[in-house]
């Protein structure tokens, strides 16, 4: 057991790989906390009026998560898929063994835009299997019980939550859930106290178990809790987010998750392998559409590393 705990993880702003002028606010992975159950990545890009071009580029060992928030953002990939993806709606992509794809905001020119984007690692039941798209228009909500009468309502993205469960398919026991408080609300979440959780502030305010939050900053609460209180004074729009503690060490390059070093030099060698002999990659394969690619970036001097858990 990990134990209860209220730490803040803050997000810091990165450049998004293929998009000219545009930053992201990455809260996960952190220095001293890679994974929050299978969950070891979240980006928050936006809001901003931006024109979205993320070329194709790949993935293994690894499933992304797509939460749009404002705006219209087009997937495709080397499967075939090709969705248009707005508000409300859930695009889960499993890389497997290896996939490509690509991400555009709709529109020639600059567009508001904020979305939420996830990764969830895959374990060795799944990583070297195939991959897959799903695209999922409509999720399952859930009232919350609220003290004084007051909204609160949870989608339930991925994995289960308040005895709800999502359609998407997961690989390992897990939470990912929005949830809306309207003003003056105040409500207590449950949770499973043998999972690890933490809640993300996404717009408004929020108290949680007596911690102001600030916006995108990310609350790891630990496990053994059965439930948490949240309070708004003038509403909130929080994501929560949780699981079974992943156990296997990971090793995280690029859009990479594996398990040593060397699994991430094969990846980025077969990906590279592309630009010398102008065919698709039979491990990645082509998305349809784009004439250009995301090269790899090179690797370090040195040997990667698994990222070890320090709280």
């Amino acid at each position: 057991m990990i134990g209860q705990r209220r730490l803040i993880l803050e997000p810091r702003e990165v450049p998004l790989g293929g998009v000219r002028g545009m930053n992201v606010l990455r809260a996960l992975p952190h220095r001293n906390l890679p994974t929050i159950g299978a969950w070891c990545f979240l980006d928050r890009f936006g809001p901003a009026d931006t024109k979205m071009r993320v070329e194709p580029h790949p993935h293994i060992g690894l499933q992304t998560v797509t939460w749009p928030l404002v705006g219209e953002i087009r997937h495709r990939d080397s499967l075939g898929s090709d969705a248009d993806l707005r508000r409300g709606q859930l695009n889960l992509m499993t890389a497997g063994n290896g996939i490509s794809h690509s991400e555009y905001s709709i529109g020639e020119g600059p567009v508001p835009l904020d979305a939420l984007q996830f990764w969830v690692v895959l374990p060795d039941s799944a990583r070297h299997g195939a991959a897959g798209f799903e695209r999922h228009t409509e999720l399952p909500s859930v009232a919350l019980p609220a003290d004084d009468g007051a909204d609160a309502e949870a989608t339930v993205v991925l994995g289960e939550f308040a005895g709800v469960r999502s359609p998407a398919t997961v690989h390992t026991p897990i939470v990912g859930a929005e949830i809306v408080l309207a003003p003056g609300s105040r409500v207590r979440l449950p949770l499973g106290s043998d999972w690890e959780h933490a809640l993300m502030l996404v717009e408004g305010d929020a108290v949680v178990a007596e911690h102001p939050l600030d916006r995108n900053g990310l609350l790891y609460l630990g496990d053994s809790r059965d439930e948490v209180e949240v309070a708004s004074r003038d509403g909130a729009l929080l994501f929560v987010l949780g699981g079974e503690p992943f156990e296997d060490d990971i090793v995280m390059w690029w859009n990479f998750a594996g398990r040593s070093h060397d699994e991430i030099v094969a990846a980025r060698e077969e990906w590279e392998a592309e630009s010398a002999t102008g065919a698709a990659s039979p491990r990645f394969g082509a998305v349809e559409g784009h004439d250009v690619r995301i090269p790899a970036p090179p690797l370090p001097d040195v040997r990667l590393m698994p990222r070890s858990r320090k709280l």
